[in-house]
């Protein structure tokens, strides 16, 4: 049982972070604020009567104190790149597990690389990206295959009507930008490459309703760090509708608003989500409402899962990894509707 059990949550005060507590407690968790601003954590405290303890990545006694007693800790504070790393050493040092909702390709490639040893020798659970992207996706393509031990190509296509971002996700890509010199990124022959190509536009052949889109070519998030960390696939590619890439490239593009009871925007997205083994073809999708608000329940379901012993490995993993993917996709059911089709020889 998990009633009671105290959360501490690294950016609670954060558009991401708020739904996350709200979720947290709905499941009957306890979370703990915590954060960088003082005056954010102290206002979200009096509105949700929890307690706040604020800390600073640049100062690692701040962070104890804010770990302290918590049974696990949910990182919703970007630009990951500069809070996963001192979070992450927090949790290893009160011996809790870590869970974040990162969709920074960088950021999620240095914990693997930079944890992995230190996590598996602890028998710690470290699981990055469990978020809209990079878990989801991960999750869609462990399901779709199935009993593979290996794939040609892995595809995960996001339809999503519109990207009306947070500042946060607008502070991320700008680093990521940064980190990457300007460059676009993409995943082949087993490896992150780095390039200046233009990006190109096809069609992609989602299932109904939504039915065929155009969308951008190599417009590649997180499931290119998170696919590949434990299935043999030399080849991840992403995509995205134009319509949503526009929003995102737009500097005068709102953030999301709130359109229902639950702070709910009105997007929706369809994941479509493919593997390719020699001729055969395996495909899964998964529909649903907000990505930001669909980020919480992934992220407190892995938790209740690593909590209470549902997890198939210790270490740096993926949410296709370290949790049955069809299992916990189904979990999702009062906030995805999950589509697994036939396999073609």
């Amino acid at each position: 049982m998990t009633t009671g059990t105290k959360v501490a949550v690294y950016g609670a005060y954060g558009h991401t972070g708020r739904f996350v507590v709200r979720e947290l407690r709905r499941r009957g968790f306890v979370p703990v604020l915590s954060g960088r601003d003082t005056d954010k954590l102290k206002e979200l405290a009096y509105e949700t009567r929890l307690h706040a303890r604020p800390a600073s990545v640049d100062d690692p006694a701040s962070l104890d104190r804010a770990l302290a007693g918590a049974a696990a800790v949910i990182n919703c504070a970007g630009p990951f790149a500069t809070t996963a790393a001192p979070v992450i050493e927090a949790a290893l040092r009160a011996g809790i597990p870590y869970v974040d909702v990162a969709a920074e390709i960088e950021a999620n490639a240095d914990t693997f690389a930079h944890f992995a040893d230190r996590a598996r020798a602890a028998g710690a659970v470290v699981v990055p990206a469990m978020a809209f992207y990079g878990g989801l996706g991960d999750l869609l393509i462990t399901t779709a295959m199935g009993d593979w031990t290996a794939a040609d190509e892995a595809h995960v296509a996001y339809g999503l009507s519109g990207w009306h971002p947070t500042a946060g996700t607008r502070t991320a890509g700008v680093v990521s930008r940064q980190r990457r010199d300007g460059r676009s990124v993409r995943h082949r022959n087993g490896r992150l490459e780095y390039h200046r190509d233009d990006l190109p536009t096809l069609e992609w052949p989602f299932p109904a309703p939504m039915g065929p889109r155009t969308v951008i070519g190599e417009f590649t998030m997180a499931d290119v760090v998170t696919v590949p960390s434990h299935l043999s696939i030399p080849e991840v590619r992403t995509y995205m509708t134009v319509e949503a890439a526009r929003d995102i490239a737009a500097p005068d593009t709102p953030a999301p608003s709130a359109a229902d009871e639950r702070g709910r925007s009105g997007q929706t997205f369809l994941v479509d989500a493919l593997v390719r083994s020699g001729s055969g073809e395996r495909r899964a999708a998964a529909r649903g409402r907000d990505i930001y608000a669909v980020t919480a329940p992934l992220a407190v379901e892995a938790l209740d899962r690593i909590l209470t012993g549902r997890t198939r490995t210790t270490g740096v993993a993926s949410a296709g990894e370290i949790f049955d993917a069809p299992d916990f996709l189904r979990a999702l059911s009062p906030h995805i509707d999950l589509e697994v089709y036939e396999a073609r020889p």
